[in-house]
């Protein structure tokens, strides 16, 4: 909100005027408001733990974050930069692994990872995109310094939460929008729709879209039901669907409906029993079959994993320049690779100003934060690495930029 030197800048002017004139109590009452329209509407993620899982509010701020066109432009033209070489990244790792030839990547970080999915070599997805919605998760530094700390290409979640925050902010603080030109985000499920339809194998003029869900259970559900409801789509578990005669149908009470393109928002390993997971439920047996002859499209692609693991995220960069020519737009956070010994000694010898992360961990389990742990935890830590050190990256700790925050009845300055 203000540059190094105090000034407010230009972006937050509006808004730095607006809370001057507003008390802390009016504030709060607003931030009341929404948590309890939250609750009314059941915005809310389940968090897992030992003994069960716990439904919660979604954490809301009332004070946007705001982003100057200019700086707007950069992170969109630095995310669809990434997105793109990441698509070209996994048609050829699953085709001809000109990557890996041309020895920019090492092989075992594809052929060994445990998101890479054999049974997808060789298949031609529609339109040869495997990653429809990708989730770049950013940090800033500075004024112009964003930095990308990974990416979620499998199945990214949680654009429901964001549609919902501006709707209620704007719902609850109308005047810091009025007179304020602002990209929507309301248009988002109909842009997304747009995008599943165009991958349609069978070229009809309406083709049937469905979300796949785990159900009701899953952390992410609220987001599912939502998603749906606004595209207009159905929303279905794998029991109502099935394969026979070479396609995806879906029941319903006026017969089998012929599915073309399946949003789905459960992991590749519970897609289809018959091809994974020979357990579950979750999935559609004969599945994998229908993919593999083109006649259905899959949102997104099996084995897109491969390239939001994090160690693959050191190569995305690379990936950049060999497919695409260019440098990448946004910067990487430096990375230390714990399969490397020397590397790993330089972490273990700095662990407690350092980030340790599982390459395939999401959600922040199994992490360790070094500058908040104890010399103990640390050491534990170290153990657990020595018995895979393949599986554990590490990144330093940023000096991130701060925004104001309402946090207890005071408004105080919180890293973004």
């Amino acid at each position: 909100m203000r540059a190094p030197d105090g000034q407010v800048r230009r972006a937050y002017a509006a808004l730095a005027s607006l809370l001057d004139n507003l008390s802390i109590e009016s504030l709060v009452t607003k931030q009341n408001a929404a948590e309890e329209l939250f609750r009314r509407l059941g915005i809310t993620f389940a968090v897992y733990a030992e003994g069960g899982s716990t439904e919660r509010l979604i954490p809301f701020d009332l004070i946007p974050r705001i982003l100057d066109r200019s700086e707007w432009d950069l992170v969109e033209r630095g995310c669809l930069q990434r997105v793109r070489a990441i698509n070209i990244f996994l048609y050829d790792i699953y085709h001809d692994q000109e990557i890996i030839k041309a020895g920019l990547v090492p092989p075992e970080l594809v052929l060994l990872n445990s998101a890479f999915r054999p049974e997808m070599l060789g298949i031609e997805p529609p339109n040869n995109v495997y990653a429809h919605i990708a989730g770049i998760d950013l940090i800033r530094t500075g004024e112009r310094d964003f930095f990308v700390l990974e990416d979620n290409v499998r199945t990214p979640s949680g654009v429901s939460y964001v549609l919902e925050n501006r709707e209620i902010m704007m719902r609850l603080f109308p005047d810091a929008f009025a007179g304020q030109s602002i990209s929507p985000v309301g248009n988002y499920p109909e842009r997304l729709l747009e995008n599943l339809r165009a991958v349609s194998p069978s070229g009809a003029e309406d083709p049937v879209v469905v979300l796949l869900t785990p159900g009701r259970y899953n952390s992410a559900y609220f987001e599912h039901v939502f998603l749906a409801e606004q595209m207009g789509i159905e929303l279905v578990e794998g029991g109502d669907l099935f394969v026979r005669d070479g396609f995806v149908w879906m029941r319903t009470t006026e017969g089998p409906v012929k599915v073309d393109v399946i949003y789905r928002r459960v992991d590749d390993g519970y897609m289809d029993p018959l091809a994974f997971q020979a357990d579950s439920t979750l999935g559609v047996p004969g599945l994998l079959g229908v993919i593999r002859t083109g006649r259905v499209a899959l949102a997104n692609a099996l084995g897109t994993g491969v390239a939001d693991d994090k160690a693959m995220y050191v190569y995305v960069p690379r990936m950049i320049e060999f497919y695409l020519g260019e440098h990448a737009i946004l910067n990487n956070v430096h990375t230390y690779m714990l399969r490397d010994p020397k590397q790993r000694q330089h972490v273990f010898d700095n662990l407690h100003n350092l980030v340790v992360k599982e390459v395939q961990g999401s959600g922040g389990y199994g992490m360790l934060i070094g500058p908040a742990s104890t010399a103990e935890e640390r050491e534990a830590y170290k153990r657990r690495v020595m018995r895979n050190p393949e599986n554990f990256i590490a990144q330093p700790t940023l000096a991130l930029s701060t925004a104001p925050t309402l946090i207890d009845g005071e408004i105080v300055p919180r890293h973004v």
